[in-house]
Formats: structure tokens, C-alpha cells, sequence
């Protein structure tokens, strides 16, 4: 039951949305289009990138901290993982914590946002990426937590004595909220466009979306994978897809949706050369200093 809710809420609804939202572009009056901005893509991207691997960063340390405090275990961080020796009852809970962590940074960040925090489009964008990887990159994991008890939700269900009833209300409800969250962030990304006309109508509003968000999450897929070698190629991949499937398909499909956008007017000169350098020295980092290991204890 929880797979086929699964299919329906992340890949059924968002296409029937998307094809909604063509009828009615085909139904506007043709309007001049604004020119495509491979600038903004670039940098979206590259931000994207930097949100992801410093959220998951946040996931890995604060699994760690709570077993570094623990009497009896010896966890270690890596760039992609972390690794424990000893026992303690507590360590099947402390799976839980690094999901919790993200979750708690990203709705930190949308709140940041909703009170307008992010002077430059830069700013606010990396922000709306911080959330959107916290977010989405903790929600799945109830799913899978629900479905393998192997996991680390699954481990912290188990601590808790769930049975499969609570596993599955606990994955419906962070299934059911994956709508919420996905509108919150069409509607912020939509208002990092720099002119009205980019949101004047339902078609208009889906390309910007996918110029600013969809295709720069897509090849920050890329850019990411050289942050997770070497492990096995389903590790490398599987989480950067599911942060992608979990959220953008609502994103995208819904952002026609939302009329009463109107664009912040944010300065909109910027450089590639900072984000780019984040990227660089945050994969160094994280292959030459986590990747070997950083004991806790």
C-alpha cells in the first residue's frame, strides 16, 4: 500500500498537474517570450550543489554527535557515511537524529525566507536550496523507514516498538505533506524572477521554474556524484534522485498554479566565481578531509 501511495502522490498527481497546467497554457494568448538565462541556470545549479552536500553533511554529524556522546560507542565520519563501533541500546534511536536534523535546518531556512531574509538573488536562492535538500532529503526517509527496518528511520521505528500500522500512518503523513512543502517553494521560487513578465502567465510561470530550479537540479545530479565516490554507484546515485523526485515534481508541476506571485525585485547582478569556488573547496574537503574518516573518540 505504501509504494502505490508513493507512485500515485509523487509521480501520478504531479503529471496530471503538469497536464492541467499545458491545457491552460495552450489556452493563453500568445505573449513575447523573456529570453533564457543559461547564467541563472548555472548558478542555481552550482548552489544547488553546495545546499545538498552541506545538508548532507548536517544529516551525517548530527548521527554521529549523539553516538559520540554515548558511553560504549566509537562512530566515525566519512564524506558519503558514517560508521560506529560498540553497542548501546540508544544507537538504533541516534538513527533517527540526523533526519531529524535536516528537517529541523530546512524549515529553519523557510521560515528565513517567509520573513524575507536574502537581499540578493544569490542569497536567497541558496537559502531556498538549504530548505528544499533538508526537507526532502529527511521526508523520504519516513517512507523507506516504513518499508525496511534496516534503514535509519526503520532503525528508530523499531526503538520505538512501531508497529506496522504507526510505520505506515507515519509514512502517508510525510508522504501528505510533500504537496504543502512543494507549493511553499514553487511560491518562493517564483519570486526570484526579475521581471512581471515572467509570471504574467500559467506558461510563463512553468518556465521560469524549470529555467531557475528543475533543470539546475537535474545537472547538479551531476555535479554531485564526485562528492559520494567511491561507494557503490546505487549509493552514489540513489539519494540525489530521491531529493530530486521527492519535491521537483510538484514544484514544477504546480507552479502554474499560483497566480498572485509577484517578482521581489531583487538585484540581479551576480558572479559565478563564488559559487563555484564553494563547489571546489567543498569537494575537497570532502576528499581529503572526510573521506578518510574523522574518529569521535
Amino acid at each position: 500500500m505504501i509504494l502505490i501511495v508513493t507512485a500515485l502522490i509523487l509521480v501520478a498527481c504531479p503529471l496530471l498537474l503538469a497536464l492541467l497546467g499545458a491545457f491552460r497554457a495552450r489556452n493563453e494568448p500568445p505573449v513575447a517570450a523573456v529570453a533564457w538565462d543559461w547564467r541563472l541556470v548555472a548558478l542555481s545549479a552550482l548552489l544547488f550543489t553546495v545546499a545538498f552536500n552541506l545538508v548532507f553533511f548536517v544529516q551525517e554529524l548530527f548521527l554521529v554527535l549523539p553516538k559520540a556522546l554515548t558511553p560504549g560507542l566509537q562512530p566515525t565520519l566519512f564524506h558519503n557515511n558514517h560508521l560506529w563501533e560498540g553497542e548501546h541500546p540508544l544507537a538504533s534511536l541516534f538513527q533517527g537524529t540526523g533526519a531529524l536534523a535536516t528537517f529541523l535546518l530546512g524549515s529553519i531556512c523557510l521560515l528565513l525566507l517567509r520573513q524575507g531574509v536574502g537581499r540578493s538573488l544569490a542569497a536567497r536562492l541558496f537559502l531556498v536550496w538549504v530548505a528544499y535538500c533538508g526537507v526532502f532529503m529527511a521526508l523520504p526517509q519516513v517512507v523507506v523507514g516504513a518499508l525496511s527496518s534496516g534503514s535509519d528511520i526503520g532503525m528508530a521505528m523499531e526503538y520505538f516498538h512501531l508497529g506496522a500500522d504507526a510505520k505506515a500512518i507515519a509514512a502517508l503523513l510525510a508522504l501528505a505533506v510533500v504537496p504543502l512543502f512543494a507549493r511553499a517553494f514553487s511560491r518562493h521560487l517564483l519570486g526570484l524572477a526579475s521581471q512581471s513578465a515572467q509570471l504574467a502567465r500559467a506558461g510563463a510561470r512553468s518556465r521560469f521554474v524549470f529555467q531557475v530550479a528543475t533543470l539546475p537540479a537535474l545537472l547538479a545530479i551531476v555535479l554531485i556524484l564526485p562528492f559520494r565516490v567511491p561507494r557503490e554507484w546505487l549509493e552514489v546515485v540513489f539519494l540525489p534522485l530521491v531529493v530530486f523526485v521527492a519535491g521537483m515534481p510538484w514544484i514544477q508541476s504546480g507552479a502554474w498554479r499560483l497566480r498572485d506571485v509577484v517578482p521581489r525585485d531583487l538585484p540581479k547582478p551576480f558572479t559565478l566565481v563564488y559559487p563555484l569556488a564553494a563547489v571546489v573547496v567543498l569537494l575537497l574537503v570532502f576528499q581529503l578531509v572526510l573521506r578518510p574518516g574523522i574518529r569521535f573518540f
